[in-house]
């Protein structure tokens, strides 16, 4: 595939964007600006990949000629092949980007995400559980220079999480994490366990783009507020105020409740913030049908054979079952070590979009 005509769209692309942002009444639709900027980093990006990938198509040819001019055994020779297999390399991983960079993006991308986590089948092992990936995802966030703040919680008896709701901001947050959206098994001996037997629990995980005000329209009277005394750790200040707050949204029948602050005010806000968010998968699911369906098509009902991932502790395997990847590092990979997995994730979404594309 002659990939010129499309580094020329890039470059032609970004040279309109750049000169877009020059003008400062831009900034006067702040919305605007910031998708400019966005597609303007892209392209940026794209460009200089361009720029590589034509440098190092024209390498190759010159080696491929030198080779052919020198005989088989001349020092000359052995250079032009070492050099053809590090170019050849290069060129794949260009040729790769670039292509990539064919498949429009998806706007919602860029979006801080709200993650949820709840516990499936398997009792007070599958809460556990549930923390053990609240931790990896909050330590993945910590490498990527992401911020996590925890919306609800639910805890267990032994230190788990019955159910735990935060929201990540940073770059790229969502399109990083929307893989993680199912059910994710373990297969381990619980601490509980005394004859030593191993033990299959669940956890679902859901991942939401935290949705802005201009996506969803929400109509006070379509809610339903109610405001009760928080539960849990927290002190007296939690346990004796009327700060957790509970909101139905009555058209759609969903229910958030937040009770992490001890402000009802602070707690109203992340509830609708949970909420809007619901609301714009709902929204996305009716529009797109191959993008994220109704909350529970995405997690399911939490049973052991909709697994997406099993992470085995005997065996320190973790194995994704939609691309049909096996990592024998599940110390590292629980501890937040998850791009050996979101990587190829990532290029299988891509390579599934072009083939729709049919490019």
């Amino acid at each position: 595939m002659d990939l010129r005509p499309h580094i020329e769209r890039f470059r032609k692309r970004f040279a309109e964007v750049e000169s877009l942002l020059s003008d400062p009444k831009v900034f006067d639709n702040p919305q605007n600006a910031q998708e400019l900027s966005r597609e303007y980093a892209r392209l940026k990006d794209l460009v200089a990949a361009g720029g590589a990938y034509l440098k190092v198509v024209t390498d190759l040819e010159e080696n491929r000629v030198l080779l052919k001019s020198e005989q088989a055994e001349s020092e000359l020779a052995a250079m032009a092949r070492e050099e053809i297999t590090r170019l050849t390399e290069e060129e794949k991983k260009l040729t790769q980007q670039l292509m990539f960079g064919l498949v429009p993006p998806n706007p919602v991308d860029s979006r801080n995400t709200i993650v949820e986590i709840r516990a499936g089948a398997g009792g007070s092992e599958s809460a556990l559980f549930a923390a053990d990936l609240y931790r990896m995802y909050c330590r993945y966030a910590e490498t990527q220079g992401w911020k996590v703040e925890t919306m609800d919680s639910n805890s267990s008896d032994l230190g788990g999480f019955r159910e735990v709701i935060f929201l990540v901001t940073g770059a790229d947050v969502y399109k990083r994490l929307k893989y993680e959206s199912g059910v994710h098994r373990v297969q381990r001996v619980p601490a509980t366990e005394a004859q030593g037997r191993i033990h299959t629990s669940t956890a679902t995980v859901a991942v939401l783009p935290e949705a802005e005000e201009v996506d969803v329209q929400i109509n006070p009277d379509d809610l339903e507020i109610s405001v009760c005394r928080a539960s849990g750790k927290g002190g007296q200040g939690v346990n004796t105020t009327d700060s957790a707050v509970q909101i139905q949204h009555i058209p759609s029948g969903l229910t958030v409740r937040c009770a992490d602050e001890r402000s009802q005010l602070k707690n109203k806000a992340k509830a609708l913030t949970v909420l809007r968010s619901r609301l714009l998968e709902l929204k996305i699911a009716e529009e797109n049908a191959k993008y994220a369906a109704h909350r529970k098509q995405q997690v399911g009902t939490g049973e052991r054979n909709e697994k997406i991932r099993t992470y085995n502790f005997p065996q320190n395997r973790v194995t994704d079952h939609r691309i049909e990847v096996t990592l024998y590092n599940l110390s590292t990979f629980i501890d937040g070590d998850i791009d050996e997995l979101v990587v190829p994730l990532m290029t299988n979404d891509m390579e599934m979009k072009l083939a729709d594309l049919k490019i």
